[in-house]
């Protein structure tokens, strides 16, 4: 009989489907930060947007390469393809200084990138009541 048996190869696809489908939503942000908190809504959105992360120490990430702020415009402009619609998400140490994310978002600002978010995380119930 000369036929191949091509159903090992499919479980073997199927299952390597689901792990993928399962650890890929978890690889998204790598960079730790402790963001602040806030009470606004959720961003909503169905396209997946791309992430500056501002570390305590001032290092700034494109997703999860560092980069220095004089090189994160021309990347940008590379990555989007000259698309400034696309989104950005801002991520922000709570500690570092306010200067530090205005300089990253008047960067992204004069190179016609509108559509920027500043993310935070958002506040527990209890911390609502504590400071009531």
């Amino acid at each position: 009989m000369s036929e191949i048996n091509v159903t090992p190869f499919v479980d073997v696809m199927l299952v390597l489907l689901v792990i993928f489908m399962i650890t890929a939503p978890l690889l998204t942000v790598g960079v730790e930060v402790d963001l602040p908190e806030t009470d606004s809504p959720p961003i909503s959105g169905d396209d997946e947007p791309l992430s500056i992360t501002i570390t305590r120490d001032g290092t700034t990430y494109l997703q999860e390469t560092e980069v220095e702020v004089g090189d994160l415009i021309p990347k940008l402009r590379a990555i989007t393809e000259r698309r400034p619609d696309v989104r950005i998400f801002i991520r922000g140490d709570r500690d570092i200084a306010y200067g530090r994310v205005m300089e990253v978002m008047g960067a992204l600002n004069g190179a016609g990138f509108n559509n920027v978010a500043l993310v935070t995380d958002r506040r527990q119930a209890d911390d609502d009541e504590a400071d009531e």
